[in-house]
């Protein structure tokens, strides 16, 4: 609940900011890639300011998820060999208990099965 209200919060005015800065920036600026020329705009793509903005917070949010992504890869390989490790154990536990079982079964019989003769 608290996570929900402090999203909220958050969120809220982070989109009102947003959709105020896409109102207030609506001319066009040009966008160059080249750095030794950079007076030349023969090449430049006009494209309004706040498309600038959003699409590089938008470039940098991927990238920062693909960069915790990846540096939590050691976490997920541990949480995948606990996984597996689990999963051993609990086949080992029910192979232990049904050895038990018959272990149990075996002793409330007389004469055991070692010591009987067999059936001619």
């Amino acid at each position: 609940m608290i996570r929900k209200i402090l999203a909220a919060v958050i969120l809220v005015p982070l989109a009102i900011a947003l959709v105020a800065l896409a109102l207030v920036n609506r001319h066009a600026v040009p966008i160059s890639l080249d750095a030794f020329n950079a007076g030349d705009l023969s090449h430049a793509v006009q494209v309004p300011l706040f498309v600038l903005v959003v699409g590089v917070l938008a470039i940098g949010v991927v990238l920062g998820g693909v960069a915790t992504w990846l540096g939590q890869g050691r976490w997920r390989r541990a949480a995948r060999r606990a996984e597996w490790e689990l999963g051993s154990a609990r086949a080992e536990i029910t192979e232990l208990k049904q050895r038990l079982a018959d272990a149990e079964d075996e002793g409330r019989r007389w004469p055991p099965r070692a010591l009987q003769r067999p059936a001619a």
